[in-house]
């Protein structure tokens, strides 16, 4: 039985309205939405659309400086105290996932740039910890996390990172395949992190020609497997902040022979969800993790004759959990429409949720 009210969102034909949505950011009551304005951060509350600035113009000029922070993005910390703005961003490959990151204290005024001590633009995917004190972000391939507002910096996966050895996020092969990006996770309790090594000291580099950004034309090398080929082997850790060690989990399977391209924490914070393709990716398996232990057990599996396709949606939040922890939900085209189903936690139950002639495109959570 399900305890949680679920709603399905099923878009056919609205693909700009759909579009537009993207660029919003819903309040966690759904009441309202954030947008960034000329003015500032702008909140929307429903139903008659009335604004209110909730971040001005002068809150997002750091001292000295003469102008407001060009936003890019923004998120809020849990307890809505706490602003994490994106700026001044660079693109890799397809998106501007490198930048700079501010955190504005909104109830002290205190806006801090994070990591000072690192290149201009070279922070990626920061996150605010659940319990709001500190902020994890990707440099250089490595992965940092950041007290508030001390500003005391703490390096987790030693200076090993290289353009070749990737922390918290991945290579050409799973950005371009998979759509994976982001590539690490905070516990509930904000004591440890989960995150991806992906090695490519073992993959030959494709030499792209760049003939529009020079007068002279230059080779961007990427490592890529050509065919027949194996892909870059991954690893999934998780570090504890205090101890700066990283407990490896204990996948099975040849790590040059499968991909993990989906994981999440499970809520209780004790356990990994982690999902795990085959080479020819037609077969799938979710597999949970002990995070203190590395202990692995795979809890469902699903094949089909031709090819699985990886769970989409959100780049974090793959696996919608539900019932406090004890099911998430889950799309599958198995029976030839994409539908959701309810799998509980040990993946032994398992319920269609939006049978019929139709694919769910979205699931939203009220």
């Amino acid at each position: 039985m399900i305890r949680q009210p679920i709603r399905f969102l099923i878009l056919g034909l609205l693909l700009p309205f759909f579009s537009f949505a993207q660029g919003l950011q819903w309040g966690p009551a759904s009441h309202h939405y954030f947008r960034s304005e000329d003015k500032g951060i702008v909140q929307y509350t429903l139903p008659d659309n009335t604004p209110s600035t909730l971040v001005s113009k002068s809150q997002l000029t750091p001292a000295g400086a003469t102008a407001p922070l060009k936003v890019r993005s923004f998120d809020f910390s849990d307890d809505g105290n706490k602003v994490l703005v994106f700026t001044n961003s660079k693109r890799v490959w397809r998106y501007d996932t490198r930048g700079d990151y501010w955190v504005l204290d909104r109830n002290t005024g205190q806006l801090q740039q994070l990591g000072k001590d690192r290149p201009e633009s070279s922070l990626m995917f920061a996150k605010f910890s659940p319990d709001a004190t500190k902020v994890a972000y990707v440099s250089e391939h490595n992965v940092y996390v950041e007290e508030i507002p001390s500003g005391k910096t703490t390096l987790l996966t030693s200076t090993n990172g290289t353009p070749k050895l990737i922390n918290g996020t991945f290579d050409w092969v799973y950005e371009e395949e998979f759509d994976c990006r982001d590539g690490f996770r905070w516990s509930p309790d904000s004591r440890s992190i989960a995150y991806w090594q992906i090695d490519a000291n073992q993959i030959r580099d494709f030499l792209m020609i760049n003939t529009t950004d020079s007068i002279y034309p230059f080779n961007v090398p990427v490592e890529y497997p050509k065919v027949g080929e194996a892909p870059s082997p991954y690893k999934i850790g998780v570090v504890d902040l205090k101890s700066k060690k990283t407990k490896w989990m204990d996948i099975p399977g040849d790590p040059r022979q499968t991909y993990l391209p989906r994981m999440e924490l499970v809520p209780n914070g004790l356990q990994l969800l982690v999902q795990q393709l085959n080479r020819k990716q037609n077969e799938s398996k979710l597999m949970l993790c002990d995070a203190k232990t590395g202990v692995v057990s795979t809890a469902y599996t699903e094949t089909d004759a031709a090819w699985v396709d990886v769970q989409g949606g959100n780049m974090t939040d793959y696996f919608k959990w539900i019932d406090s922890g004890k099911a998430f939900l889950w799309t599958s085209e198995k029976d030839g429409w994409r539908h959701a189903y309810r799998i509980s936690r040990d993946g032994k139950e398992e319920t269609l949720l939006t049978a019929g002639n139709y694919d769910v495109i979205s699931i939203k959570l009220h």
